[in-house]
């Protein structure tokens, strides 16, 4: 159960989106909710386009969430390397890392569950076995899996003092006039769209990315970056914020520069780390994905 108050600049905000943005639901999920009497204003049951007014107290009843387990399966996945610690997958474009409402099965946890016979790390429980820190559904590339809560845990300790290293490729729209530089931002939830993040100083955390020109070319720019914090959504953000979003995007881009893309053109192809059992420094790069590899023939 959430409550909620009007402040002065919800003043004549529909009801159905102020219940949409506060608790990052679709506008047809919040007009289910209010239509089924989940939404009250000040006590009681109102409709969907009630303009709001300053100090309305809107409480909203969540229904409980569908319980879902991840199960093994049978799916291909590009195994980079595994030991009986740990694994480093490369992860396709389009594949969703675990299971979530709307995503139940066909994950990256499924198929690891059913490659590694079950045997994953179990600090972030049944739904994300292993999932040490993740990628977009769809930025393709390199990924560290623990099998064991051991490697789980000295890997999230990297992870928090940020000492791993990890390089990623883009092709971003417009030409950057720096060959190098950095994008010194925090980032945190966007304030009109809870499904969104964004450069804010509220609720924010300090977030940097790196970037190196590789390539300019006709109207985009091919770039390597190094991200020395791993926000969410981080390159995506800081990208468009600079003017020059990933071509593809289906949220901070412009469907104009998709190029005929699903997905971002964001590639995860670098990544190095301390074996969290032996102590050895590991690193492991991958080829370039063959979407992105056409985006490039095609530019």
């Amino acid at each position: 159960m959430a409550l909620m108050v009007a402040e002065q600049e919800n003043i004549g905000t529909r009801l159905d989106i102020f219940v949409s943005v506060s608790e990052g639901v679709s506008r047809s999920a919040a007009q289910e909710l209010i239509s089924n009497g989940s939404v009250t204003v000040n006590g009681k049951q109102s409709t969907k386009n009630y303009k709001l007014r300053e100090g309305d107290m809107v409480e909203t009843t969540l229904p409980p969430p569908e319980p879902i387990e991840a199960l093994p399966q049978d799916i291909p996945v590009d195994i980079v390397y595994e030991d009986e610690h740990l694994l480093v997958v490369n992860k396709p474009q389009g594949m969703v890392v675990h299971p979530a409402p709307g995503n139940p099965d066909g994950t990256l946890v499924n198929a690891l569950l059913h490659h590694c016979a079950g045997r994953l790390s179990s600090i972030n429980g049944k739904i994300r076995p292993g999932i040490v820190h993740r990628i977009d559904k769809d930025t393709a590339g390199l990924l560290i899996v623990a099998k064991t809560d051991a490697a789980h845990t000295g890997l999230a300790e990297q992870i928090a003092v940020h000492s791993f290293t990890r390089r990623y490729r883009t092709i971003v729209v417009g030409n950057i006039r720096e060959d190098s530089g950095t994008i010194d931002k925090p980032i945190g939830r966007s304030g009109t769209d809870r499904k969104k993040f964004a450069v804010t100083n509220v609720n924010s955390k300090p977030a940097v990315t790196h970037y190196r020109v590789i390539e300019r070319l006709a109207g985009y720019t091919h770039l390597e970056l190094t991200l020395e914090t791993g926000r969410t959504h981080q390159i995506r953000v800081h990208m468009a914020y600079m003017g020059h979003p990933v071509i593809g995007d289906p949220v901070y881009g412009n469907p104009k520069h998709s190029l005929g893309l699903r997905g971002q053109c964001l590639f995860a192809e670098y990544i190095s780390f301390t074996h969290p059992i032996t102590g050895e420094i590991m690193s492991f790069g991958a080829e370039l994905p063959d979407f992105f590899k056409d985006v490039l023939r095609r530019i």
